[in-house]
């Protein structure tokens, strides 16, 4: 036993105890998502970097250095503090002409940013904003594929036409009114327009189309959809349909929602062979036979249809007339009018 007289003894170190050192240019990934960090003071970035994330923090001003990650492809300032003065000098970051994505969504910005210098951008982000109109979007690099610019405040479709590769479009959440300056996207393929102010389809001879929601917007009719022969899922809940028509040449259609409307019967997809997917609940339609009839053509690929809170659904033989027309549903819910799926 050690005497309380002598000295302690002192740790020898652990020959497996070393200090590693990371060389930085090796790392070409950095994602600080969710630090709260209010800036990048603490921070070393690396200097090969590829992808930069920086989505949830509370950064309220652009660090210089970033400019001068010249290999730069993806950056996301998601979630930040971000205003229109705070981002405006990125429009002079030379240095990264390679960058392809830009996310800049749920910030404190009130008009689209230059990016003009960015011609590699393929993915540009603005969404959850409080963005009033798309000026400024002209000068951004036609070789655009996909927009987001949902959540904001735009008014009108403008200063679009330039993006031929355009894929995917999404406008949701706005307060449009029209549909507008769609010709030139001969590549789209994804049209998001749902919780806007829209009263009628126009695809502008648009045939490309293969996704389109236009939920949640004033259209009282279909029609507009009818050339558009590409189209795999429509979604088209919460507006004030009447009838369902323009959908007979529509033959890959798979996904269609037309839920939460005035439907009382359903026509036009009994060509509709290859439909999985169909939301009917919360119409006004009042005979099973009726439906049978409408989905004759799809009655053996029908996976899943929706038919609650429609005065059909209230019958007193419901499950059973429903057995006898679907014979290959296998699982009903406990109320027997939610969902069905083979």
């Amino acid at each position: 036993m050690q005497s309380q007289n002598e000295p302690p003894v002192e740790a020898k170190p652990d020959q497996d105890d070393q200090t590693v050192e990371i060389d930085l240019s090796s790392i070409t990934s950095l994602d600080l998502t969710s630090f709260q960090l209010p800036d990048l003071d603490s921070v070393e970035l690396p200097p090969n970097l590829i992808d930069l994330d920086l989505t949830t923090n509370r950064l309220s001003k652009l660090d210089s250095r970033i400019a001068n990650l010249i290999n730069l492809r993806k950056l996301s300032f998601r979630q930040n503090l971000f205003n229109d003065a705070a981002i405006e000098p990125i429009s002079s970051w030379e240095s990264l002409t390679g960058l392809e994505e830009l996310i800049l969504r749920d910030n404190k910005l009130t008009k689209i940013p230059d990016v003009g210098i960015f011609k590699k951008l393929l993915v540009f982000d603005v969404s959850f904003n409080e963005i009033t109109s798309l000026q400024g979007l002209s000068k951004a690099s036609s070789t655009i594929k996909e927009l987001y610019v949902s959540k904001n405040e735009v008014t009108k479709m403008e200063e679009i036409d330039h993006l031929h590769e355009l894929q995917i479009l999404e406008l949701g959440s706005n307060r449009l009114r029209v549909m507008e300056n769609l010709q030139n996207f001969t590549k789209l393929q994804e049209l998001w327009l749902g919780r806007n102010r829209i009263k009628v389809i126009n695809l502008c001879g648009l045939s490309c189309i293969k996704k389109i929601s236009l939920q949640s917007n004033r259209l009282t009719s279909m029609i507009g959809l009818e050339e558009c022969n590409a189209l795999e899922e429509i979604y088209l809940s919460h507006n004030g349909i009447a009838k369902t028509e323009g959908l007979s040449k529509l033959v890959n259609l798979r996904v269609l929602d037309v839920s939460s409307n005035k439907l009382t019967s359903v026509d036009d997809i009994q060509n509709l062979t290859r439909l999985e997917d169909l939301w009917l609940n919360d119409n006004r339609i009042e005979s099973l036979e009726d439906i049978a009839e409408g989905v004759s053509g799809s009655r053996e690929k029908l996976t899943t249809i929706y038919l609650e809170n429609n005065p059909c659904a209230q019958s007193p033989n419901y499950n059973a007339t429903l057995k006898q027309i679907f014979p290959n549903i296998q699982q009903i819910d406990s109320e027997g009018k939610t969902g069905f799926w083979k």
